[in-house]
């Protein structure tokens, strides 16, 4: 008979993943105004300054919050002009909020003033809902139409923009934690299944921005990547976030890593590690009977133009190309695997 605390873990164990927060429970966008002094908070880009504002979201709520910038390349004066926000919550929003339960928010911005860079911020957000369709280890990603105010009422712009999901959160749904580790963790504490469909789907978008055993000096794991699960062989379940210097997305200030010895961003070339090839070789097999879910998240992203779904659906064609057979992923990918 299995004792009473044992059968509690057991049941705890089988039970699925939590529900994602109202805000990241729909894929319809939302209109919400942000008013804060922006223009103050842009002008020092090394500044950790905060500045108090209101968010008011779909259900007309009006939600104090606090601003700061976030972000290294997009951050920049010289890189965007309108750079990445962190959203503080400074009073709980309300149940009827879209943003109940949130308590601090990552909102991806337009970057510049430029029609032409709501397509970077589409094909950025669609790269997130691509990866919510293989696993649900994975942030969850809201599109917004947003309209910034600044001081004194000032209209500054109103721009496509979308919000990232808590890690927290992500962990929780996955009834599991969020692993926080020092400046490198060893790649045999990876999850060899969980490694394999990131390396590729990093593979699939053409981004080499990224690691996910290492952080830049100084800081800790990962570059572009966070982890949950916990500490142990086997244990750390990588999750890819920014997406932005990816040839799927094409940004006009990417450029593609000195070490890779490659001329464009749109040029593939696969990081994955040699220790997980039979794993790598069973996710190609799943991404195969994901293609078409795949592209649909594509064409449903709202407000992006015909001719940017064709590209990027043709894009995405030249990565299921080199995996279209188990021969072809060996050939292809495999025998480029590192370590």
């Amino acid at each position: 008979m299995i004792r009473p605390l044992l059968l509690v873990l057991a049941l705890a164990f089988a039970m699925p993943a939590s529900a994602a927060k109202p805000l990241f429970s729909s894929a319809a966008p939302l209109s919400i105004s942000i008013e804060a002094p922006l223009e103050r908070l842009f002008r020092d880009r090394d500044s950790d300054e905060r500045v108090a504002g209101t968010l008011t979201d779909s259900a007309g709520n009006r939600l104090p919050v606090s601003l700061e910038l976030r972000g290294i390349t997009r951050r920049r004066k010289e890189t965007c002009a309108f750079p990445p926000l962190a959203v503080r919550f400074t009073a709980l929003p309300p149940a009827s909020s879209p943003f109940a339960g949130e308590k601090k928010l990552k909102l991806v911005t337009h970057c510049q003033n430029s029609g032409s860079f709501d397509r970077i911020v589409l094909l950025e957000y669609a790269a997130y809902r691509m990866y919510q369709t293989l696993t649900p280890k994975s942030f969850g990603a809201r599109l917004a139409r947003i309209n910034y105010v600044g001081s004194n009422g000032q209209p500054i712009a109103t721009r496509p923009g979308f919000f990232i999901e808590d890690l927290k959160d992500v962990a929780e749904r996955n009834g599991t934690t969020e692993l926080r580790a020092g400046t490198r963790i060893p790649t045999t504490d990876l999850d060899p299944a969980d490694s394999a469909r990131y390396a590729l789907f990093q593979h699939l978008l053409a981004n080499h921005d990224w690691s996910m055993r290492a952080g830049p000096a100084g800081d800790n794991c990962c570059h572009n990547a966070k982890l949950i699960g916990s500490v142990g062989p086997g244990k750390a379940v990588p999750i890819p976030y920014d997406f932005d210097f990816s040839g799927f997305v094409n940004a006009p200030y990417a450029e593609p890593p000195d070490q890779l010895k490659i001329s464009s961003v749109r040029e593939r070339r696969y990081r994955g590690y040699c220790s997980h090839n039979l794993q790598v070789a069973q996710a190609a097999r799943m991404y195969r009977g994901k293609q078409a879910a795949l592209e649909a998240e594509i064409a449903a992203v709202p407000g992006l133009d015909p001719r940017a779904v064709d590209s990027a659906r043709s894009f995405v064609r030249q990565f299921f190309a080199e995996i279209a057979t188990d021969q072809s992923v060996a050939d292809k990918i495999l025998k480029r695997c590192i370590g």
